[in-house]
């Protein structure tokens, strides 16, 4: 029997056939030979069959960058101390990280949600307060998350959604910032994968070969401690708040019928878990990028999804996922703008 949960996870809207069939034609139809726009053809049908439109849009995007602490690192699995969550997040907040440059070049904007940042942020422009606690428990020793901490925190992803979805965003992205949450994700992958754990841990922020070694021998404490498999204990025995509000981002974004553009390693473990709870919501992604980590191919393989771009980057805070909103509009407006070829035809004759 599976493990009592205090939050079901939404159903979602089943994809009419027929429209994406009519789509697929359409775009077979238009002023080229069939297939020669390669995914962007996919992506287009994709994200009219996801938003239930002949016209998809994607001009408004969002990157939804849930931030959070994590108890493991204790252990020693992050080569820096939990204190850089909330350097990080001041300076995306001052518009001078990776991300705000890339969402920049892009033309998306950022809304940062603290869920379980350590360290108490002052109130400013661009930062949602919706901390559930500074902070998860030590995985290594204990569970990460109470089930009501747990459930709180997807609850806290899914409003950012609603938010989102009420500004008039298209396409949502999923990023993050949390020292340590590598080391949750690789303990997802190890689980819900599943996957061998010694394949799912990489180096994450830049450990050496002895730091490598401190951040596997603590998660094989963590995995030892626990042998749950269903999908709401596993993100409360080992995830973090930030991954547990971006697997309910991700569910809330494909309910309102939005495209779910999903960054890298950690991004995708709260992807996996969320289709592990709800296995259709793979239809409303888009993988954005192939991130460097160790374990996000393999992450990847077991969600049977193909990354969109493959840069060599292993950053997080939704900048592989920013990246991917220009390709999105193009397919968009590749659908919704060119001609069809029997217009060609019919003009030279």
């Amino acid at each position: 029997m599976a493990a009592l949960t205090l939050w079901t996870p939404p159903l979602l809207p089943t994809l009419d056939a027929e429209l994406g069939a009519e789509l697929r034609r359409t775009v077979d139809g238009k002023a080229k030979p069939p297939g020669a726009l390669g995914r962007l053809e996919d992506l287009a049908v994709q994200m009219g069959a996801v938003q239930g439109r002949r016209d998809p849009r994607a001009d408004d995007a969002v990157v939804l960058l849930f931030a959070g602490d994590h108890g493991l690192t204790a252990e020693g699995v992050s080569s820096y101390p939990s204190a850089v969550t909330t350097a990080m997040v001041q300076l995306i907040l001052d518009g001078r990280a990776s991300v705000n440059a890339l969402a920049k070049a892009a033309g998306a904007r950022i809304e940062v949600i603290d869920v379980g940042v350590a360290s108490q942020l002052a109130p400013r422009a661009g930062l949602v307060c919706a901390k559930v606690r500074a902070g998860t428990a030590n995985a290594a020793r204990e569970p990460a998350m109470s089930k009501q901490e747990c459930a709180a925190a997807l609850d806290v992803g899914a409003a950012a959604v609603d938010r989102a979805v009420a500004a008039g965003a298209d396409l949502i992205a999923l990023g993050e910032m949390g020292i340590g949450n590598s080391a949750a994700a690789s303990l997802l992958l190890h689980r819900l994968g599943p996957a061998p754990l010694d394949e799912a841990i990489g180096a994450g922020a830049g450990h050496d070969s002895a730091g490598l070694a401190r951040k596997t021998r603590a998660l094989e404490t963590a995995a030892r401690r626990c042998d749950a498999t269903e999908p709401f204990e596993v993100l409360r025995q080992f995830g973090g708040l930030e991954i547990a509000a971006m697997a309910g981002a991700a569910l809330a974004a494909a309910q309102a019928r939005r495209v779910v553009v999903v960054d890298g390693f950690i991004a995708s473990a709260a992807a996996l878990v969320a289709l592990r709870m709800r296995p259709e919501l793979r239809d409303f992604c888009v993988f954005a990028h192939a991130s460097a980590e160790r374990g996000h191919a393999l992450m990847l393989q077991r969600m049977e999804a193909a990354a969109l771009l493959h840069l060599g980057m292993r950053l997080g805070e939704g900048t592989g996922a920013v990246l991917a909103f220009p390709i999105l509009r193009a397919a968009a407006n590749m659908l919704n703008e060119v001609a069809s070829l029997a217009e060609v035809l019919e003009s030279a004759t």
